[in-house]
């Protein structure tokens, strides 16, 4: 399986829970460069919705028209 770590070189969010008893890890890439990575279910939720607002807002994104 490929490594499915966000970059700025491809951008994106991860979530990864490998059981119900551990806590999620999450990270997200933008091709502006800002990055995040976090431990904790509660703070992967956060991330995730940090990620939706940066991509909706970010003005230094390459992939925007």
């Amino acid at each position: 399986m490929a490594d499915l770590t966000p970059t700025p070189a491809m951008p994106g969010v991860h979530v990864s829970k490998p059981s119900p008893y551990r806590p999620a890890a999450a990270s997200y890439a933008c091709g502006c460069g800002e990055t995040r990575q976090v431990q904790g279910d509660d703070q992967a939720r956060d991330l995730v919705a940090a990620w939706t607002d940066h991509r909706n807002t970010c003005g230094g994104r390459r992939d925007r028209a």
